[in-house]
């Protein structure tokens, strides 16, 4: 019997004595497959891997981050390294720039410098943890300081990366300069998210800011508080429809002597085809990718867009087809003279096989109603709200209604109704 348990603990040593190794190989693919991942699901950033040695119980790697200006396709490149500790069930990865997180002689951070971690396992769940230290940088050309209090990010992926949870807190930033200081307190995030399918992603997010203020040098400061986001999407029929809302709301905004809210703003998005969604998603990602890409010759970047757009031509009838609300179920925003309060509904019904085989235009069968309303004395009171309102007012889409401007318009058959005049509405081609 003691010889048995003696070969058992011997097997045991020699298995996790090798651990190390086949955690080491693992890493390595799942940094590779990460990095792929990473540069094509967005056209922002691109993450390459110049050098990646791995060894026994550790391993370095180093590479650039390519930035890219979504505007002038502008890029601009940093060097990175990490040192990767192996262990039995899993690899921790350090990460910094190759140059290090301030320029030598710098004094940007408080007692320590930045962490940012990953923390891999062999089941494919990894953790990462950014941890920045108390921050103050000055520009020496403008007198411009920007301070930071200690912050943190964790994102936490599952499932292979099929469930990703993120988490933020940063207390507070501000900006001072010559002209005028901002402040930004209060920075929270909670989000999950699960993949669907392609780049259909469910879940929930729960973004909120405390306080966003602006003092002018010479100036009132002006604060928006209570900022919160709330957006969720859940998958129904089985995964072949998705519903989403997206629900943004301010406690109140103003200065210190008159400050109104609240205000909201909620958007909705029900029935959509979650197959065609995706492949109108992936048509727009594609899109972006051809524009942003210096490297593409204009006449092959100019085919892609091409593509791209047959692709989302198709995506919009499919969907379309498929049938699908949009809506703004609430609109309210607080003013000294009142409350400015309104609602937007689109629809498009499902079309039979047939039906869909004879669609001319894509969206010939979109109905909707919109309903907004406004205090007359805002017109009255404020200049530049009168200049906006009045052509609107002369060609009869805003009228009153006692003290109130109106809108009321509903869309049928490509004619869109606005009180009582009917404008006759292009085909979304």
């Amino acid at each position: 019997m003691q010889k048995k348990w003696m070969i058992a603990g011997a097997v045991a040593l020699v298995a996790g004595g090798g651990m190390p190794w086949i955690v080491g190989q693992v890493t390595e693919k799942q940094w590779q497959l990460a990095t792929q991942e990473v540069n094509r699901s967005q056209p922002l950033f691109q993450l390459n891997t110049e050098d990646y040695r791995r060894g026994y119980l550790n391993s370095q790697v180093h590479g650039e981050i390519t930035l890219l200006n979504p505007e002038t396709g502008e890029s601009r490149s940093f060097g990175y390294r990490g040192n990767i500790t192996h262990g039995v069930t899993g690899s921790l990865l350090d990460l910094a720039p190759a140059d290090g997180w301030q320029p030598e002689g710098a004094d940007w951070f408080s007692g320590s410098q930045p962490s940012l971690t990953v923390e891999t396992r062999l089941w494919g769940s990894a953790v990462m943890n950014l941890d920045v230290p108390d921050t103050r940088l000055t520009d020496p050309n403008t007198g411009e300081v920007l301070q930071s209090s200690a912050g943190r990010l964790e994102l936490g992926v599952t499932d292979a990366g099929a469930s990703v949870d993120a988490s933020m807190d940063w207390p507070s930033v501000r900006l001072t300069g010559p002209q005028a200081e901002i402040e930004v307190s209060g920075v929270r995030l909670e989000q999950t998210m699960a993949h669907l399918i392609g780049d259909v992603w469910t879940g929930d997010a729960d973004f909120s800011v405390d306080t966003v203020s602006v003092t002018p040098r010479d100036d009132e400061t002006v604060k928006v508080q209570g900022i919160a986001v709330l957006a969720s999407t859940t998958a129904t029929d089985d995964g072949e429809r998705i519903d989403s809302t997206l629900d943004l709301s301010v406690r109140k905004a103003g200065t210190e002597s008159a400050s109104y809210g609240p205000h909201q703003f909620v958007v909705s998005l029900e029935n959509f085809e979650t197959a065609s969604w995706n492949a109108f998603s992936e048509a727009l990602s594609s899109m972006q990718t051809a524009s942003l890409d210096p490297a593409t010759p204009p006449q092959a970047r100019i085919e892609q867009q091409m593509m791209a757009m047959q692709v989302l031509n198709k995506a919009l009838r499919d969907l379309s087809a498929a049938g699908f609300s949009l809506s703004v179920p609430t609109l309210t925003m607080a003013t000294p003279e009142g409350d400015i309060r309104g609602h937007l509904t689109i629809r498009h019904p499902e079309l039979s096989a047939q039906e869909k085989a004879a669609m001319l235009m894509v969206m010939h069968r979109l109905t909707g109603e919109l309903d907004v309303s406004m205090p007359l004395a805002l017109a009255e009171e404020y200049p530049e709200i009168r200049m906006q309102v009045a052509p609107m007012i002369k060609q009869g889409w805003l009228v009153q209604d006692g003290d109130r401007l109106v809108v009321n318009a509903t869309m049928k058959d490509l004619m869109v109704n606005v009180n009582g005049q009917e404008i006759p509405l292009p085909p979304l081609l």
